[in-house]
Formats: structure tokens, sequence, C-alpha cells
């Protein structure tokens, strides 16, 4: 009998953790959905508005602006109050700048919601990865990374595939929004993951070393360094040309072009995300194969090329050249972001701390893109994707990792294993 109880208190511990690890697949999910719904509401939101490209860049700037302040004061806050509280307050914000667009759809509330909205989504990506790797175990830490990635660019993928359906949709009364239902639907879901965090046994949360954020004199040595400043601007440079391409894309395609914005637009913006995820699977393997500064090179000459097509070819060479951008980008963060940490010997969770706040670039390129258009035409205000793009393969030129990424032979790679009777047995 004993043993049976002890079978089924195992069993039953293991259901909750993994209840656990499917809410934070839930909450992946959710941040990637709101997040990427941006793009595909831009040309819309200009419309509705009657918005000029330079205001319109306040879109993204208000959301991204937010994940810049918030990273390294979210890590903080986890520290102290732990990771029920973050996300408590986290949704809590997500729900209050949902409601303010839903309640007062204007150009200004939306700015405001969507800057609400952020902060909310900032705290969120900073407890989930300590949160999934106590839930899950230190042993599937990876394993459920993974996961949360491909959930991640599943949402992105669905994001704008559901935008285009619900836009498509016959208009009954003449001047509804009917991209405010999006966020009534938001409101909803954030109330149902404020019911699930309030219920739900989420464990303590004991944060490793290199996820602490660390003292005033780890930030200090860190900002001392001239690498740590320009790691930082490479984080800052990817995530602007991402959400540059992202953001903007759609409005491309219909202003330069003629195409719809809900039909051809957002099914470019759903496919820019959906070959992102695919790209991650081939990065993974090549990462196994090749340096990563190697990689990374590869990776950023393909983007260079697949926005050339993009912005100065013909309507149907955008339609795949823009996608395929998203491809190439596709390693781009997760390189930049392991050689940065593999460059310096200390103060790990601090130099990510850092490094997350650079995802303000997210707020900045798109924003001076909008600022650039105004004089200069869309497609040259895009075209400065081309100077941060050239800044992140210098990464590949001057990058000097302590600890390079180790790699094997495609032929160990392809071949199973097999014991060998001179090889000593492990334990």
């Amino acid at each position: 009998m004993k043993l049976s109880k002890k079978v089924s208190d195992k069993m039953s511990n293991m259901a909750k953790r993994y209840g656990i690890v499917i809410y934070i697949l839930v909450i992946w999910f959710a941040i990637s959905f709101v997040t990427n719904l941006i793009g595909p509401l831009m040309p819309i939101l200009i419309e509705d508005f009657k918005l000029s490209l330079g205001m319109a860049g306040f879109l993204p700037f208000s959301f991204f602006l937010a994940y810049g302040l918030v990273s390294i004061p979210g890590g903080i806050l986890v520290e102290r109050r732990g990771a029920r509280f973050t996300l408590m307050l986290a949704f809590a914000l997500n729900l209050l700048g949902a409601l303010a667009i839903a309640l007062q759809p204007v150009f200004a509330v939306v700015i405001a919601g969507l800057f609400v909205i952020g902060l909310g989504m900032a705290l969120l990506q900073v407890v989930i990865n300590p949160l999934m790797r106590t839930a899950g175990g230190e042993a599937n830490f990876a394993f459920f990374s993974v996961m949360g990635q491909l959930v991640f660019g599943l949402a992105s993928f669905v994001s704008p595939w559901v935008f285009q359906r619900m836009m498509a949709r016959p208009v009954t009364q003449p001047g509804t929004l009917v991209w405010v239902d999006f966020y009534w639907a938001f409101v909803l879901g954030f109330v149902a993951l404020l019911a699930l965090n309030h219920r739900l046994a989420l464990p303590t949360v004991d944060l490793r070393e290199d996820e602490r954020m660390g003292g005033l004199q780890a930030y200090r040595e860190l900002l001392s360094r001239v690498d740590v400043w320009l790691y930082f601007l490479a984080i800052v440079a990817y995530v602007g040309t991402e959400q540059t391409l992202a953001n903007w894309m759609s409005q491309f395609l219909n202003s330069q072009h003629g195409l719809s914005a809900t039909a051809e637009g957002a099914d470019a913006v759903g496919q820019f995300w959906g070959l992102m995820s695919l790209g991650c699977l081939l990065g993974l393997l090549l990462l196994k194969l090749m340096d990563s500064r190697r990689v990374l090179m590869l990776f950023v000459l393909g983007a260079i090329a697949c926005v050339a097509a993009a912005l100065y070819g013909s309507a149907a060479t955008a339609l795949w050249a823009f996608p395929a951008a998203g491809f190439c980008l596709s390693v781009m963060f997760s390189v930049l972001f392991s050689l940065a940490l593999n460059s310096v010997p200390l103060h790990h969770g601090a130099f990510s701390g850092i490094l997350c706040t650079g995802i303000l670039g997210g707020a900045v390129l798109p924003m001076l893109v909008g600022q650039l258009a105004e004089g200069l035409g869309l497609r040259m205000a895009m075209s400065s994707v081309f100077i941060s793009l050239a800044y992140i393969l210098s990464v590949a030129f001057w990058a000097c990792p302590l600890v390079p990424n180790k790699t094997v032979r495609l032929t160990e790679l392809l071949s199973p294993r097999r014991p060998d009777a001179t090889s000593p047995v492990q334990h």
C-alpha cells in the first residue's frame, strides 16, 4: 500500500508539473500572438486613423520601448517577489492595456495601451524561462525551451492568419473598427491567465547564478567593457531589423505594389514568422557542424540578398523575398546572444539583462523608418536595414568568444554511435 501511495503521489506531482509546463507554453503562445499582430495591423491603423507614416512608426515604438525599459527591473522583481507576483503583475498590465484599446480605440489610447501591454510582455519573458526550468526540471530544460520556441513560432504564423480571417468578415455597421474585437478577445484571455495564475500551485523559482541580475558593481564592470556595448548594439540592430521588416512589409506591399494589407500583406507576415521558425531548425543543425560566427555570416548575407530582392524586385518577388528574409534572420538573435555571453567570464545574469534591454531596437528602428519615409519614401527608408545587417555581419569578424561552440563532423553526426571495445565504460 505504501509503495502504491508513493507511485500515486509521484504521478500526481508529475501531472502538476507538466500542467505548469503546458501553462507556460500557453503564455509563450500569447506573447507571440499579441506581439506579432502589430505588423499586419499597421496598414489598417494607418487607414482608420488617417496617419502619416511618421506617426505610424510610434505604434511599434511604444510597444518595444516598454521591453527595453523593463528587462532589468523585471529580473530584479523576479528575484525579490517571485514568479507568481511577477506573472500576476504582467497579466494585470496586459489586461489593462488591452481593455483601454478595446474601450477607447483612438490613436493616443492605442499608443498608451500598446506601451502598457509591452510592459506586461517584457515581464512575462523575464519570468517564464526560469519558471520553465524549475517546473520541467533541469534535465528537461533544453527540450522544453525548444518546444517553447516552436510554440512561439506557431503563434507568430497563426496570428496574421487569424487577423486575415477576422478582417475578411462582412461589416454590418458602417464605421465599425473590426480589429477592436482582437483586443476584447485579449481581455478575456488575460482574465483567464490571471485566474490560472491564482489557482495553479507554482513552484518556488530558485534562480541560477547566470539568471540573477547582480548588483550595481556588476553593471559598472560590464558597462566599462567595449565589447559589452558592441554586443548590446548588435542586439539593437537585430531586433530593429526584424521588427522593421515585420511591421512595415504589409504597408510596403500595399503602397508600392497595390496588394491588399488584409490578404497578401497578412499572408507575407505570417510566412515571415513561419519561415523564421523553420530556419531555426536548419540553424540548429549548422551550429553542430560549423563555428557560430561562420553560421552568422552565411545567414546575414542571405538576409541582405532577400531584403534587396524584396525592396527592389517586382511584387511577385517581394511576396517570396520578405518571408525568405525571415528564414535568414532566424538564428541571428540566439547566435549573437551566445557569442556575447561566451565573451565575458563573469556576471552573465547582469549581462543578459543588458542584452535584453537591446530589444528597444524594435522601438527605435521601425519608428526611424516611419520618419524617413515621410521624405524619402518607404522603399528608401526600409533600405536602412542594410546598415543594421552590415553591423550584425561585422560581429562575425570581430567576435572573440572565450568558449567557441562545440562542433562535430557531418559523418559523426549522421553515423550512429557504436560501443567501442577500447573505450572506457562510463557510468
